[in-house]
């Protein structure tokens, strides 16, 4: 009888021990649910970040010359022989202009712009005669109808800028007019004001370094070798 006794005691304990090690895993369950709700809002916390590095650099526009209130235009000197050697002045005009101007108003320094190309072939004047013997003739518009400015450097340019005030600078670049291409510096000016960028660039060379002039019809004109070249642009963002 003691011996049954004491082997039923010891049966309690074992099934107590038992229910022990069942019960003691349930009751870790309750932290580890509290740790998985913790990388949730860290998550959460991570996503201001991203957004701050979508935000633009700088506050950089880049400004379109627009068709219509951009203009490339011409002037030259000639002589009329044929007219007691009446002198005048030549103006042709071409609204086909085309290129970006990139500005960053709080860092002037970073100014870029693109290629400026001109439908030379489009030179209207005064006189349609003389438009159809530069096409033709002279500058061969006809043939080359296209004339390119490609910047290279740009000089002048003020540190600070407040909108509403003109400044000037110089721009050089490389000029291609038919088949020769030769450094050009232009003199500009340009002001913002109420979203608009506008100005004028200015340059004078030789027809004869280009191939095409001074032009002369014998017995009724020539003209001077400088061309003044002037841009008067409008560009909007």
């Amino acid at each position: 009888m003691k011996r049954n006794l004491i082997m039923m005691i010891l049966l309690v304990f074992l099934l107590a021990a038992c229910q022990t090690a069942e019960v003691a895993p349930a009751e870790t369950e309750v932290p580890q649910t509290d740790v998985e709700a913790m990388p949730a809002a860290d998550t959460h916390d991570e996503e201001m970040p991203a957004e701050e590095a979508a935000a633009p650099a700088d506050g950089a526009l880049t400004y379109t010359l627009a068709a219509g209130e951009t203009t490339l235009s011409y002037s030259v000197g000639e002589t009329f022989i044929n007219q007691n050697n009446k002198f005048a002045t030549a103006v042709g005009v071409t609204g086909s202009v085309a290129g970006t101007i990139t500005l960053d108003t709080a860092n002037l320094q970073s100014a870029a712009l693109s290629t400026i190309t001109a439908e030379v072939v489009e030179f209207t004047s005064d006189s349609s005669r003389r438009d159809n013997t530069i096409r033709d003739r002279f500058l061969e518009s006809t043939k080359f109808p296209t004339v390119t400015f490609a910047p290279t450097a740009i000089t002048g340019l003020p540190e600070n800028y407040a909108p509403g005030d003109e400044i000037t600078f110089q721009v050089m670049g490389d000029t291609t007019i038919r088949e020769t291409t030769l450094p050009l510096a232009f003199n500009v000016s340009a002001k913002l004001e109420n979203g608009a960028l506008s100005g004028q660039a200015t340059t004078t060379f030789l027809m004869s370094d280009f191939g095409f002039g001074p032009i002369s019809i014998g017995g009724i004109l020539e003209t001077e070798d400088e061309v003044s070249m002037t841009l008067d642009y409008v560009a909007y963002p």
